[in-house]
């Protein structure tokens, strides 16, 4: 019997590589101090999970990351097409050479909190909920 994706989620430590959570009820998961390489989370539920980790290359495609805890937590080059991203906290988070955007598919930043992001080299074209960062970007 295959291992469901929140007890594989349950053991996961250190450095992750090359794993798929796709299409995975993930809600209220954690991830700490980690790192994540080339994993693909599309279409994954991830709503209320606090991961404060460091995402490379990774596919977050249509998942949906409502309410999501992601302070401190690093995107780099990930893929973030579609996503849903209304009240996540990514105060403190840094994004470098994501993409947002998508011929079918938008992501949602209704009520993202940016504060203290650093939003270095992300691209955030196709967003819905863009008025919800401010008169200044940030």
């Amino acid at each position: 019997m295959t291992q469901s994706a929140r007890a594989r989620w349950a053991v996961l430590r250190g450095v992750v590589s090359k794993e798929s959570f796709a299409d995975s009820d993930l809600t209220s998961v954690v991830a700490g101090a980690m790192v994540f390489e080339y994993v693909d989370l599309s279409r994954a539920d991830l709503r209320l999970a606090t991961m404060r980790a460091f995402f490379k290359m990774c596919s977050f495609a249509g998942a949906n990351l409502r309410g999501a805890n992601l302070r401190g937590a690093t995107f780099a080059g990930c893929d973030l097409s579609g996503a849903d991203l209304r009240d996540a906290d990514l105060r403190g988070a840094q994004f470098s050479y994501v993409n947002t955007g998508a011929d079918n598919g938008r992501t949602n930043l209704t009520g993202v909190r940016f504060e203290g992001a650093d939003l270095t080299g992300a691209s955030f074209d196709r967003v819905i909920g863009y008025e919800a960062l401010g008169a200044d970007g940030a």
